[in-house]
Protein backbone atom coordinates (compact mmCIF):
# COMPACT_ATOMS: atom_id res chain seq x y z
CA UNK A 1 0.00 0.00 0.00
CA UNK A 2 1.53 3.32 -1.12
CA UNK A 3 1.25 6.35 1.01
CA UNK A 4 -1.42 8.15 -1.15
CA UNK A 5 -3.88 4.98 -0.35
CA UNK A 6 -3.20 4.65 3.08
CA UNK A 7 -3.56 8.70 4.00
CA UNK A 8 -6.81 8.53 2.02
CA UNK A 9 -8.13 5.25 4.17
CA UNK A 10 -7.05 6.88 7.09
CA UNK A 11 -8.75 10.10 6.36
CA UNK A 12 -11.71 7.79 5.36
CA UNK A 13 -11.78 5.87 8.54
CA UNK A 14 -11.04 9.61 10.63
CA UNK A 15 -14.46 10.71 9.26
CA UNK A 16 -16.55 7.97 9.30
CA UNK A 17 -15.68 7.93 13.20
CA UNK A 18 -15.56 11.33 13.77
CA UNK A 19 -19.56 11.54 12.34
CA UNK A 20 -20.71 9.19 14.64
CA UNK A 21 -19.27 10.43 17.72
CA UNK A 22 -20.02 14.42 16.72
CA UNK A 23 -23.83 13.55 17.77
CA UNK A 24 -24.52 10.24 19.25
CA UNK A 25 -22.61 10.71 22.32
CA UNK A 26 -24.39 13.53 23.31
CA UNK A 27 -27.87 12.11 22.14
CA UNK A 28 -29.71 11.37 25.11
CA UNK A 29 -28.48 14.51 26.80
CA UNK A 30 -30.15 16.63 23.71
CA UNK A 31 -33.16 14.43 23.60
CA UNK A 32 -34.33 15.21 27.01
CA UNK A 33 -33.22 19.06 27.10
CA UNK A 34 -34.28 20.15 23.69
CA UNK A 35 -37.68 17.61 22.31
CA UNK A 36 -38.60 16.64 25.87
CA UNK A 37 -38.18 13.58 25.60
CA UNK A 38 -39.46 10.55 28.05
CA UNK A 39 -37.25 7.18 28.70
CA UNK A 40 -39.52 5.33 26.53
CA UNK A 41 -39.24 7.90 23.28
CA UNK A 42 -35.24 8.05 23.98
CA UNK A 43 -34.99 4.52 23.84
CA UNK A 44 -37.17 4.09 20.37
CA UNK A 45 -34.90 6.50 19.34
CA UNK A 46 -31.43 4.75 20.20
CA UNK A 47 -32.94 1.51 18.72
CA UNK A 48 -32.75 2.55 15.73
CA UNK A 49 -28.65 2.40 15.54
CA UNK A 50 -30.10 -1.87 16.34
CA UNK A 51 -32.34 -1.35 13.35
CA UNK A 52 -29.61 -0.19 11.23
CA UNK A 53 -27.08 -3.08 12.49
CA UNK A 54 -30.63 -5.51 11.84
CA UNK A 55 -30.99 -4.43 7.98
CA UNK A 56 -27.35 -3.20 7.10
CA UNK A 57 -26.33 -6.90 6.27
CA UNK A 58 -29.14 -6.93 3.70
CA UNK A 59 -27.88 -3.71 2.26
CA UNK A 60 -24.52 -4.80 2.03
CA UNK A 61 -25.07 -8.35 1.11
CA UNK A 62 -28.03 -7.51 -1.68
CA UNK A 63 -26.45 -4.77 -3.07
CA UNK A 64 -23.08 -3.37 -1.72
CA UNK A 65 -21.15 -6.72 -2.73
CA UNK A 66 -23.23 -7.60 -5.84
CA UNK A 67 -23.71 -4.71 -8.23
CA UNK A 68 -21.70 -1.48 -7.05
CA UNK A 69 -18.50 -0.24 -6.13
CA UNK A 70 -17.96 0.28 -2.36
CA UNK A 71 -16.63 3.66 -2.43
CA UNK A 72 -19.69 5.09 -4.95
CA UNK A 73 -22.14 3.42 -2.31
CA UNK A 74 -20.23 5.13 0.84
CA UNK A 75 -20.45 8.36 -0.80
CA UNK A 76 -23.95 8.41 -1.76
CA UNK A 77 -25.12 6.81 1.60
CA UNK A 78 -22.96 9.90 3.23
CA UNK A 79 -24.59 12.51 1.27
CA UNK A 80 -28.20 11.28 1.87
CA UNK A 81 -26.94 10.81 5.39
CA UNK A 82 -25.74 14.78 5.66
CA UNK A 83 -29.39 15.69 4.42
CA UNK A 84 -30.54 13.62 7.19
CA UNK A 85 -28.42 15.18 9.64
CA UNK A 86 -29.53 18.70 8.68
CA UNK A 87 -32.92 17.71 9.22
CA UNK A 88 -32.47 16.52 12.37
CA UNK A 89 -30.84 19.75 12.94
CA UNK A 90 -34.13 21.43 12.21
CA UNK A 91 -36.61 18.84 13.61
CA UNK A 92 -38.44 20.36 16.94
CA UNK A 93 -40.97 17.31 17.07
CA UNK A 94 -39.74 13.75 18.51
CA UNK A 95 -41.70 11.79 16.16
CA UNK A 96 -40.03 13.62 12.91
CA UNK A 97 -37.03 13.50 14.82
CA UNK A 98 -37.22 9.32 15.38
CA UNK A 99 -38.05 9.12 11.42
CA UNK A 100 -35.00 10.94 10.43
CA UNK A 101 -32.75 9.47 12.97
CA UNK A 102 -34.36 5.84 11.69
CA UNK A 103 -33.64 6.75 7.87
CA UNK A 104 -30.17 7.91 9.14
CA UNK A 105 -29.54 4.62 10.69
CA UNK A 106 -30.21 2.20 8.19
CA UNK A 107 -27.98 3.89 5.78
CA UNK A 108 -24.78 4.66 7.95
CA UNK A 109 -25.03 1.52 9.64
CA UNK A 110 -24.05 -0.48 6.59
CA UNK A 111 -21.20 2.88 5.88
CA UNK A 112 -19.12 0.52 8.98
CA UNK A 113 -18.80 -2.38 6.91
CA UNK A 114 -18.20 -0.48 3.53
CA UNK A 115 -14.94 1.51 5.05
CA UNK A 116 -13.42 -2.10 6.05
CA UNK A 117 -14.07 -3.27 2.41
CA UNK A 118 -12.25 -0.48 0.57
CA UNK A 119 -9.39 -0.70 2.93
CA UNK A 120 -8.96 -4.32 2.95
CA UNK A 121 -9.00 -4.15 -0.77
CA UNK A 122 -6.40 -1.97 -0.15
CA UNK A 123 -4.31 -4.62 2.10
CA UNK A 124 -2.02 -7.34 1.27
CA UNK A 125 -1.53 -8.41 5.17
CA UNK A 126 -4.73 -6.75 6.72
CA UNK A 127 -4.05 -8.17 10.02
CA UNK A 128 -0.89 -6.31 10.27
CA UNK A 129 -2.06 -2.94 8.09
CA UNK A 130 -5.85 -2.79 9.49
CA UNK A 131 -4.96 -1.56 12.57
CA UNK A 132 -3.08 1.26 11.78
CA UNK A 133 -5.59 2.47 9.31
CA UNK A 134 -8.83 1.55 12.08
CA UNK A 135 -7.35 3.63 14.94
CA UNK A 136 -7.99 6.41 12.78
CA UNK A 137 -11.48 6.17 13.53
CA UNK A 138 -11.02 5.98 17.12
CA UNK A 139 -9.18 9.47 17.06
CA UNK A 140 -11.95 11.16 15.10
CA UNK A 141 -14.80 9.98 17.93
CA UNK A 142 -12.13 11.14 20.26
CA UNK A 143 -11.56 14.68 18.53
CA UNK A 144 -15.41 15.23 18.12
CA UNK A 145 -16.11 14.72 21.45
CA UNK A 146 -13.16 17.40 22.41
CA UNK A 147 -14.47 19.82 19.78
CA UNK A 148 -17.86 19.47 21.42
CA UNK A 149 -16.64 20.50 24.93
CA UNK A 150 -13.48 22.13 24.46
CA UNK A 151 -13.77 24.25 21.62
CA UNK A 152 -17.75 24.66 20.80
CA UNK A 153 -18.37 24.54 24.31
CA UNK A 154 -22.18 23.16 23.13
CA UNK A 155 -22.45 21.03 26.56
CA UNK A 156 -22.00 23.37 29.08
CA UNK A 157 -25.07 24.14 31.18
CA UNK A 158 -25.86 27.60 29.60
CA UNK A 159 -25.04 26.06 26.22
CA UNK A 160 -27.63 23.47 26.61
CA UNK A 161 -30.53 25.31 28.19
CA UNK A 162 -29.90 27.76 25.31
CA UNK A 163 -30.45 25.08 22.89
CA UNK A 164 -27.49 24.62 21.46
CA UNK A 165 -26.37 20.85 21.34
CA UNK A 166 -28.37 20.65 18.24
CA UNK A 167 -25.60 21.90 16.31
CA UNK A 168 -23.92 18.28 16.87
CA UNK A 169 -26.08 17.78 14.34
CA UNK A 170 -24.48 20.28 11.87
CA UNK A 171 -21.34 19.41 12.47
CA UNK A 172 -21.99 15.69 11.73
CA UNK A 173 -23.67 16.84 8.90
CA UNK A 174 -20.71 18.43 7.60
CA UNK A 175 -18.75 15.51 8.06
CA UNK A 176 -21.06 13.31 6.62
CA UNK A 177 -20.88 16.04 3.47
CA UNK A 178 -17.36 16.00 3.26
CA UNK A 179 -16.63 12.01 3.95
CA UNK A 180 -19.83 11.57 0.88
CA UNK A 181 -17.73 13.80 -1.65
CA UNK A 182 -14.18 12.37 -0.53
CA UNK A 183 -15.34 8.61 -0.80
CA UNK A 184 -15.43 9.03 -4.83
CA UNK A 185 -12.02 9.54 -4.60
CA UNK A 186 -11.17 6.42 -2.99
CA UNK A 187 -9.34 3.50 -4.33
CA UNK A 188 -11.83 1.11 -6.49
CA UNK A 189 -13.28 -1.48 -4.75
CA UNK A 190 -15.10 -3.00 -7.29
CA UNK A 191 -18.24 -5.65 -6.26
CA UNK A 192 -17.84 -9.33 -6.18
CA UNK A 193 -18.01 -11.26 -8.95
CA UNK A 194 -19.95 -14.71 -8.43
CA UNK A 195 -23.39 -16.29 -9.69
CA UNK A 196 -24.14 -17.69 -6.65
CA UNK A 197 -27.91 -17.42 -5.77
CA UNK A 198 -27.94 -14.98 -2.25
CA UNK A 199 -29.05 -16.49 0.44
CA UNK A 200 -30.86 -14.80 3.50
CA UNK A 201 -29.30 -17.59 5.57
CA UNK A 202 -25.66 -16.26 4.44
CA UNK A 203 -26.13 -13.08 4.71
CA UNK A 204 -27.09 -12.77 8.42
CA UNK A 205 -25.20 -15.93 9.66
CA UNK A 206 -27.78 -18.59 10.03
CA UNK A 207 -25.82 -21.24 8.87
CA UNK A 208 -23.76 -20.47 12.42
CA UNK A 209 -26.54 -21.50 14.75
CA UNK A 210 -24.98 -24.88 14.59
CA UNK A 211 -22.36 -23.63 16.85
CA UNK A 212 -24.96 -23.32 19.26
CA UNK A 213 -24.78 -27.05 20.00
CA UNK A 214 -21.75 -26.60 21.32
CA UNK A 215 -22.78 -26.09 24.86
CA UNK A 216 -20.08 -23.40 25.53
CA UNK A 217 -20.51 -21.60 22.78
CA UNK A 218 -24.40 -21.06 23.71
CA UNK A 219 -23.29 -19.79 26.76
CA UNK A 220 -21.39 -16.95 25.37
CA UNK A 221 -24.25 -16.28 22.90
CA UNK A 222 -26.76 -16.20 25.09
CA UNK A 223 -24.49 -14.41 27.55
CA UNK A 224 -23.49 -11.40 25.00
CA UNK A 225 -26.94 -10.64 24.47
CA UNK A 226 -27.53 -10.36 28.30
CA UNK A 227 -24.46 -8.29 28.68
CA UNK A 228 -25.97 -5.91 26.13
CA UNK A 229 -28.61 -4.49 28.44
CA UNK A 230 -26.18 -2.29 30.41
CA UNK A 231 -24.21 -1.50 27.56
CA UNK A 232 -27.55 0.42 26.63
CA UNK A 233 -27.75 2.04 29.78
CA UNK A 234 -24.12 3.79 28.93
CA UNK A 235 -24.78 4.74 25.31
CA UNK A 236 -28.67 6.12 26.45
CA UNK A 237 -27.71 7.75 29.76
CA UNK A 238 -24.29 8.37 30.13
CA UNK A 239 -24.19 11.74 28.78
CA UNK A 240 -26.79 13.43 30.45
CA UNK A 241 -26.14 11.75 33.87
CA UNK A 242 -22.97 13.54 33.92
CA UNK A 243 -24.69 16.73 32.55
CA UNK A 244 -27.21 16.37 35.32
CA UNK A 245 -24.11 15.41 38.00
CA UNK A 246 -22.32 19.14 37.11
CA UNK A 247 -19.40 17.41 35.74
CA UNK A 248 -17.76 20.55 33.36
CA UNK A 249 -17.47 19.29 29.67
CA UNK A 250 -18.75 15.65 29.78
CA UNK A 251 -18.60 15.02 25.83
CA UNK A 252 -14.68 15.51 25.86
CA UNK A 253 -14.34 13.88 29.44
CA UNK A 254 -16.43 11.04 27.65
CA UNK A 255 -13.47 10.63 25.22
CA UNK A 256 -11.48 9.51 27.35
CA UNK A 257 -13.06 5.68 27.43
CA UNK A 258 -12.50 5.95 23.69
CA UNK A 259 -8.79 6.27 24.77
CA UNK A 260 -8.91 3.81 26.90
CA UNK A 261 -10.81 1.33 24.33
CA UNK A 262 -7.15 2.25 22.15
CA UNK A 263 -4.61 1.17 25.18
CA UNK A 264 -6.71 -1.98 25.83
CA UNK A 265 -6.91 -3.43 22.86
CA UNK A 266 -3.77 -4.12 23.11
CA UNK A 267 -3.71 -5.60 26.09
CA UNK A 268 -5.69 -8.38 24.91
CA UNK A 269 -3.38 -10.48 23.30
CA UNK A 270 -1.65 -11.01 27.20
CA UNK A 271 -4.72 -11.27 29.09
CA UNK A 272 -5.73 -14.06 26.72
CA UNK A 273 -1.90 -15.84 26.66
CA UNK A 274 -1.78 -15.30 30.45
CA UNK A 275 -5.20 -16.21 31.76
CA UNK A 276 -7.39 -17.54 28.87
CA UNK A 277 -10.30 -16.48 27.62
CA UNK A 278 -12.92 -17.00 30.15
CA UNK A 279 -11.25 -15.24 32.73
CA UNK A 280 -10.38 -12.36 30.21
CA UNK A 281 -14.08 -11.90 29.46
CA UNK A 282 -15.02 -11.90 33.38
CA UNK A 283 -12.57 -9.23 33.47
CA UNK A 284 -15.08 -7.26 31.22
CA UNK A 285 -18.58 -8.32 33.04
CA UNK A 286 -17.14 -7.50 36.38
CA UNK A 287 -16.30 -4.17 34.83
CA UNK A 288 -19.50 -3.51 33.75
CA UNK A 289 -20.71 -3.63 37.58
CA UNK A 290 -18.02 -1.89 38.94
CA UNK A 291 -18.77 0.75 36.23
CA UNK A 292 -22.10 1.20 37.23
CA UNK A 293 -21.67 1.00 41.05
CA UNK A 294 -19.49 3.97 40.64
CA UNK A 295 -21.89 6.17 38.67
CA UNK A 296 -24.21 5.01 41.91
CA UNK A 297 -22.42 6.03 44.55
CA UNK A 298 -19.88 8.95 42.28
CA UNK A 299 -21.20 12.68 42.11
CA UNK A 300 -19.93 15.82 40.40
CA UNK A 301 -18.40 17.28 43.13
CA UNK A 302 -15.69 15.84 45.99
CA UNK A 303 -16.27 12.12 44.20
CA UNK A 304 -16.36 13.15 40.72
CA UNK A 305 -13.03 10.92 40.34
CA UNK A 306 -15.24 8.11 40.76
CA UNK A 307 -17.33 9.27 37.30
CA UNK A 308 -14.35 9.38 35.16
CA UNK A 309 -12.75 6.34 36.54
CA UNK A 310 -16.18 4.61 35.75
CA UNK A 311 -15.59 6.16 32.01
CA UNK A 312 -11.91 5.26 31.97
CA UNK A 313 -13.57 1.19 32.32
CA UNK A 314 -15.02 1.98 28.82
CA UNK A 315 -11.65 -0.07 27.62
CA UNK A 316 -11.89 -3.03 29.70
CA UNK A 317 -15.93 -3.38 29.30
CA UNK A 318 -15.99 -2.94 25.57
CA UNK A 319 -12.69 -5.04 24.59
CA UNK A 320 -12.62 -7.54 27.16
CA UNK A 321 -15.62 -8.92 26.14
CA UNK A 322 -17.06 -7.76 22.71
CA UNK A 323 -13.33 -7.75 21.39
CA UNK A 324 -12.59 -11.03 22.53
CA UNK A 325 -15.94 -12.35 22.08
CA UNK A 326 -15.14 -11.82 18.57
CA UNK A 327 -11.77 -13.47 18.45
CA UNK A 328 -13.74 -16.47 20.95
CA UNK A 329 -16.21 -16.57 18.05
CA UNK A 330 -13.93 -16.87 15.01
CA UNK A 331 -11.61 -19.66 16.95
CA UNK A 332 -15.19 -21.95 17.18
CA UNK A 333 -16.33 -20.92 13.92
CA UNK A 334 -13.87 -22.51 11.83
CA UNK A 335 -13.12 -22.04 8.36
CA UNK A 336 -16.31 -22.81 6.72
CA UNK A 337 -18.28 -20.56 9.45
CA UNK A 338 -16.62 -17.43 10.60
CA UNK A 339 -18.44 -15.21 8.54
CA UNK A 340 -21.35 -16.30 9.26
CA UNK A 341 -20.51 -16.59 12.94
CA UNK A 342 -19.15 -13.33 12.77
CA UNK A 343 -22.56 -12.38 10.99
CA UNK A 344 -24.34 -13.93 13.81
CA UNK A 345 -22.73 -12.34 16.72
CA UNK A 346 -23.11 -9.34 15.37
CA UNK A 347 -26.72 -9.69 14.98
CA UNK A 348 -27.45 -11.17 18.84
CA UNK A 349 -25.54 -8.67 20.40
CA UNK A 350 -25.90 -4.97 18.17
CA UNK A 351 -29.77 -6.18 16.99
CA UNK A 352 -31.38 -8.40 19.33
CA UNK A 353 -29.26 -7.30 22.65
CA UNK A 354 -29.50 -3.87 21.79
CA UNK A 355 -32.96 -3.71 21.30
CA UNK A 356 -33.87 -5.25 24.57
CA UNK A 357 -31.26 -3.28 26.51
CA UNK A 358 -32.42 0.26 25.12
CA UNK A 359 -36.13 -0.87 25.98
CA UNK A 360 -34.83 -1.86 29.66
CA UNK A 361 -33.46 1.33 30.02
CA UNK A 362 -35.59 3.97 28.84
CA UNK A 363 -38.32 2.00 31.19
CA UNK A 364 -35.93 1.88 33.99
CA UNK A 365 -35.40 5.53 33.30
CA UNK A 366 -38.84 6.41 33.26
CA UNK A 367 -40.11 4.32 36.49
CA UNK A 368 -37.29 6.36 38.50
CA UNK A 369 -38.29 9.69 37.56
CA UNK A 370 -39.29 11.86 40.31
CA UNK A 371 -42.08 13.85 40.68
CA UNK A 372 -40.22 17.44 40.20
CA UNK A 373 -38.76 15.40 36.78
CA UNK A 374 -35.31 14.50 38.31
CA UNK A 375 -34.40 10.70 37.63
CA UNK A 376 -33.00 8.56 40.49
CA UNK A 377 -29.49 8.28 38.82
CA UNK A 378 -28.72 6.01 41.59
CA UNK A 379 -31.07 3.58 41.31
CA UNK A 380 -30.91 3.37 37.23
CA UNK A 381 -26.86 2.69 37.67
CA UNK A 382 -27.61 0.05 40.32
CA UNK A 383 -29.93 -1.88 38.42
CA UNK A 384 -27.31 -2.32 35.33
CA UNK A 385 -24.74 -3.24 37.47
CA UNK A 386 -27.11 -5.90 39.29
CA UNK A 387 -27.70 -7.46 35.52
CA UNK A 388 -24.23 -7.60 35.06
CA UNK A 389 -23.17 -9.17 38.01
CA UNK A 390 -26.13 -11.96 37.32
CA UNK A 391 -24.22 -12.60 33.59
CA UNK A 392 -20.88 -12.71 35.27
CA UNK A 393 -22.23 -15.51 37.91
CA UNK A 394 -24.20 -17.61 35.51
CA UNK A 395 -21.04 -17.11 33.19
CA UNK A 396 -18.03 -18.46 36.08
CA UNK A 397 -20.44 -21.11 36.51
CA UNK A 398 -21.57 -22.24 33.49
CA UNK A 399 -18.83 -21.73 31.03
CA UNK A 400 -16.51 -24.79 31.06
CA UNK A 401 -12.81 -23.24 28.69
CA UNK A 402 -11.24 -26.49 27.76
CA UNK A 403 -8.41 -24.53 25.51
CA UNK A 404 -7.01 -20.99 25.83
CA UNK A 405 -7.78 -19.08 22.93
CA UNK A 406 -4.01 -17.93 22.33
CA UNK A 407 -3.77 -18.42 18.33
CA UNK A 408 -6.61 -16.20 17.24
CA UNK A 409 -5.01 -13.54 19.35
CA UNK A 410 -2.82 -12.19 17.21
CA UNK A 411 -5.55 -10.60 14.94
CA UNK A 412 -6.60 -7.50 17.38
Amino acid sequence: MNNTTRIKLSIMMFLEFFIWGAWFVTLGTFLGNNLKASGAESAAIFSTQSWGAIIAPFIIGLIADRYFNAEKILGILHLIGAFLMYQMYQSEDVGMFYTYVLSYMILYMPTLALVNSVSFNQMKDPEKEFANIRVWGTIGWIIAGLSISYFFHWDSKEAISSGLLKNTFLLAGVAAFILGLFSFSLPKTPPKVSDEKIKIGDIIGLDALKLLKDKNFAIFFISSILICIPLAFYYQNANLFLTEAGVENPTGKMAIGQISEALFLLLIPVFFTRFGFKKTILIGMLAWAIRYVLFAYGNGGDLSFMLIIGIALHGICYDFFFVSGQIYTNSKAGEKYKSAAQGLITLATYGVGMLIGFAVAGWITDNYKMADGAVNWQMVWIIPAGIATVVFVLFALLFNEKNKVVETSSAV
